[in-house]
């Protein structure tokens, strides 16, 4: 007596296929859809910043960061530091952009003024852990001014007054950053990127040259 042997037939193979292909494609999909969602809320950092400065700016006719009267202004925990001594006052937001909150340079002042002034959300104590606000892939983000003396601008030849950088940023989110704010070029423009940990002036990284993989140092100027 013969046995039967079974098997898939083709049909059921192909069917295999095409299920195999749509939970592909919806993966990548999913992936692709969060991805640009990072990316938008990259963006959207870099967008609302200059908004705090200029809403402090209108209310108190200062500078956060750099505001001789700050405690008056928006209140304890902030230190009134009048009569105002150098470089407080002076309409330059002294430090580097990625200044941690004890250290006490204007950079990292910054956030306690646009926090205490209701512009911005997040902890007014700059010893508390979480003081200095995180991007939507967990890298720093900050501002300064651009001045070069002493030198604060993170990429060389940057242009403007100020410079908001954002660290931790993927080479792939960095291009597609660059593409939806600037010129799509990240050596030139207004957008600019170098990778983490480089030295302050350091030249801009050519668009051909950046690693997807690899984290990247964006900073803005305006």
């Amino acid at each position: 007596m013969r046995s039967q042997q079974s098997g898939f037939t083709l049909v059921e193979i192909a069917i295999v296929l095409v299920i195999i292909g749509l939970l592909l494609g919806g993966i990548l999909k999913g992936q692709e859809l969060i991805n640009s969602a990072k990316v938008k809320n990259l963006a959207n950092d870099f967008r609302v910043i200059p908004t705090y400065i200029y809403a402090y700016q209108d209310k108190f006719r200062a500078l956060p960061g750099d505001d001789c009267l700050a405690k008056t202004h928006v209140g304890t925990p902030a230190v009134d530091t009048s009569p105002c001594t150098a470089p407080m006052g002076n309409g330059v937001i002294n430090g580097n952009w990625n200044d941690i909150g004890t250290s006490g340079t204007e950079a990292a002042l910054f956030w306690q003024h646009v926090r205490l002034a209701n512009l911005a959300a997040g902890p007014t104590d700059p010893t508390d852990t979480s003081y200095i606000p995180k991007n939507a892939v967990g890298g720093a983000i900050g501002i300064s001014s651009t001045q070069t003396t002493p030198n604060q601008i993170e990429i060389l030849g940057m242009t403007g007054t100020y410079q908001v950088c954002s660290s931790g940023i993927l080479g792939k989110f960095v291009k597609q950053l660059d593409i939806q704010m600037d010129d799509g070029q990240t050596n030139t423009g207004s957008m600019r990127a170098v990778p983490d940990g480089s030295a302050l002036g350091t030249a801009a990284t050519l668009t051909a040259s950046i690693d997807d993989a690899a984290p990247y140092t964006v900073c803005m100027t305006f």
